[in-house]
């Protein structure tokens, strides 16, 4: 047995070291089922795996030396998002960590003087400013129902959450699609072929800063899909079919829906997305308040 003061480092360090595994998974099996989708056979599940271990036999070839350091920054602000929400830290933490790790990517493609890393450097940015106020929504409607930011508590309430936030949780899935870089909001970088050459914000990275950026995608995958078991925490294993399901969705629209501009995903994310978490929040604080004082 696990002293109880050493469950949260326990559970820290399985994150830190399975997740970049199964991220790695979810990417083969993400390319996978898009090769199937598209009439493909498509690269074997382990493909990401491959790739990465490639990009760390090349050399570490920079434009300036400081990009070194902002992607190692990507990274560990990165892991120590996934490890705070794992280990059942504060949400709010959470998100703070999350968000300046990708800061620290927008200031690695600004130290670029490619005008293709500005302009993805740009879009990054706007992407930030469209999901980031959906999440902090997502961490305000489970404090309104679990009293707590704690992830701990959230996970360990008996109440359905998804019951009382489902404006929440779709205005969530919107925004999923905007941090999973998937089509129609793929705009900072994506993981199509069309876009191989010119990457967007990850265009002047290559060799090991690259395999670095991959690894913390991975990372990200495995924290972004740990946010919808919240929703469904009361019972595993209609959050692990919640999961799967979501993810299926997002591979779904990425194979159907052209890329938007960026001022649709603006309007998608603050209107639409931004719109139902409001409501949801609103109409929970009525019935809180005024029908059951």
């Amino acid at each position: 047995m696990i002293p109880e003061a050493f469950v949260p480092v326990f559970y820290a360090l399985v994150y830190i070291l399975v997740a970049p595994l199964l991220g790695g998974l979810i990417v083969g099996i993400d390319r996978k089922v898009t090769a199937r989708m598209q009439g493909r056979v498509g690269p074997p599940i382990l493909q990401p795996f491959y790739d990465v271990g490639k990009l760390f036999e090349k050399e570490n070839a920079v434009v300036t030396v400081t990009q070194n350091f902002y992607v190692l920054s990507y990274l560990v602000f990165m892991v120590v998002a996934g490890a705070l929400f794992f280990s059942g830290g504060d949400m709010l933490l959470v998100i703070f960590a999350f968000t300046l790790s990708h800061i620290f990517i927008v200031l690695g493609a600004y130290a670029s003087y490619s005008p293709y890393s500005h302009v993805g450097a740009e879009r990054e940015l706007l992407q930030i400013i469209a999901y980031e106020p959906m999440i902090i929504l997502t961490a305000v409607g489970m404090y309104m129902v679990t009293k707590s930011f704690f992830v701990s508590t959230i996970v360990s309430s008996p109440v359905p959450i998804i019951l009382y936030l489902p404006g929440i949780f779709i205005g969530y899935m919107i925004v999923l699609t905007i941090k999973l870089r998937k089509s129609p909001f793929d705009l900072s970088t994506s993981h199509h072929a069309h876009q191989e050459i010119v990457k967007g914000v990850t265009t002047d990275f290559a060799g090991p800063n690259f395999g670095k950026i991959e690894i913390a995608h991975w990372y990200e995958y495995v924290f972004l899909l740990g946010v919808i078991w919240l929703f469904f925490a009361w019972n595993p294993l209609i959050a692990v079919a919640a999961i799967l399901v979501a993810y299926f969705l997002e591979i779904l629209i990425d194979n159907t829906i052209s890329r938007f501009k960026w001022q649709l995903m603006l309007r998608s994310a603050w209107i639409v997305a931004g719109t139902l978490g409001l409501v949801n929040l609103g109409v929970l604080y009525y019935l809180r308040t005024v029908v059951v004082p």
